[in-house]
């Protein structure tokens, strides 16, 4: 009877030590998250969870709106390749002829050699050509200079505009100008409002993105978002209907992945042909919120394809990173991976603007 009790009691103390072996145990009257917080494994195919709120930083953008982008620039037009002029002798009938500034930034007129006037005003352009012309004449001329056409300026508007394309940029213009040139802003089928989805709409100049803020703009009438444009600036405004995630960095293919109810980290990286083998997994970003304002949280995505987190459920237009190396500074880490997302928009709806209008009427600048 002994033995029987000391076996017993054997069993059971093994039992008990291979249960420790294994540390903490899965318990089904918890939920999916605190299992994944307390470092449990999921290897079930668990719920996807959502992202709390608190694990997301904020970013603050370093291109802010300067106080001089909201003034017009002084001689903002100056000639380029491409650009068409008017040239007329004041006091000559049937003198107007029209000159085209060549790749080389020369126009050739009459019997002057070329002028090079690439980077100068009409003003400029002027006193050139009297100059030129007074050595051939015994009276200094007096010469007109009109600008007909633009080329060598533009700028792209396109998304959820009436007239999407590229636009020449003639005179000093700001943003609700030339959205109004565009036809203004365009209502996709099925969406809620007349507006695009504003809070996800961008500027972009020079390569990076200008924090224009376009719901305090067209729907506040905030005229302290309403800068100038520059030439080559590009100005997208996003479908409200849109709703897409985009997954960028090191996978195999960066694209956007169609949002669905269910739609998760895992799912969307496969989508996107999965993680490179120097990817840092353990470090993938999601960037979520407006463009203005974004916010950012990392997610172990080695440890979710493990099984030893939850996976995370996407929203609409959230923005999965995968890191090539380790940043430490999240806010410039963010700010790195939103001005990708947004050339990456550039280059795609760049491709698929076709053609060109004028914004601006003429400008003439004459002698005395």
């Amino acid at each position: 009877m002994n033995v029987k009790r000391f076996m017993l009691a054997a069993c059971a103390c093994c039992l008990v030590a291979g249960c420790k072996s294994y540390g903490p145990q899965f318990d089904a009257r918890q939920d999916t998250a605190a299992q994944a917080n307390q470092g449990i494994a999921t290897s079930r195919h668990p719920d996807p969870v959502d992202l709390e709120e608190s694990l997301f930083a904020s970013v603050n953008s370093t291109n802010e709106i300067r106080p001089d982008w909201l003034k017009p620039p002084p001689d903002f037009f100056t000639l380029g390749p491409g650009d068409t002029i008017e040239i007329e002798v004041l006091g000559e009938a049937n003198s107007a002829v029209t000159a085209l500034v060549g790749p080389d930034g020369r126009i050739y007129y009459s019997l002057l050699p070329g002028l090079f006037v690439w980077g100068r005003t009409l003003g400029q352009a002027r006193d050139l050509l009297e100059q030129e012309l007074g050595k051939f004449l015994r009276v200094k001329p007096a010469v007109a200079v009109t600008l007909r056409s633009v080329a060598s300026k533009r700028i792209w508007v396109l998304g959820s505009v009436q007239a999407p394309g590229v636009y020449s940029l003639a005179t000093p213009m700001t943003l609700l100008e030339v959205l109004a040139a565009a036809g203004g802003t365009a209502a996709a089928p099925g969406a809620k409002s007349g507006l695009p989805d504003l809070l996800n709409s961008f500027l972009l100049r020079e390569g990076r993105l200008v924090k224009v803020d376009f719901h305090r703009l067209l729907s506040q009438g905030d005229l302290s978002q309403n800068l100038y444009v520059q030439p080559d600036d590009f100005l997208y405004l996003r479908s409200a209907t849109v709703r897409n995630i985009y997954v960028l960095g090191a996978v195999g293919a960066p694209t956007i992945v169609p949002y669905a109810d269910g739609t998760t980290l895992v799912s969307a990286i496969a989508g996107a042909g999965g993680t490179l083998p120097y990817a840092r997994g353990s470090h993938v970003a999601i960037v979520r919120g407006s463009i203005a304002h974004p916010r950012i949280a990392f997610v172990n995505y080695r440890a979710i394809t493990r099984g030893d987190q939850a996976d995370v459920r996407l929203e609409p237009g959230d923005i999965v990173y995968v890191s090539f190396v380790f940043y430490q500074h999240a806010a410039v880490f963010a700010e790195q991976v939103v001005n990708q997302f947004a050339r990456s928009i550039a280059a795609n709806e760049g491709q698929r603007a076709a053609g060109g209008a004028g914004i601006g009427g003429s400008i003439s600048v004459s002698g005395p």
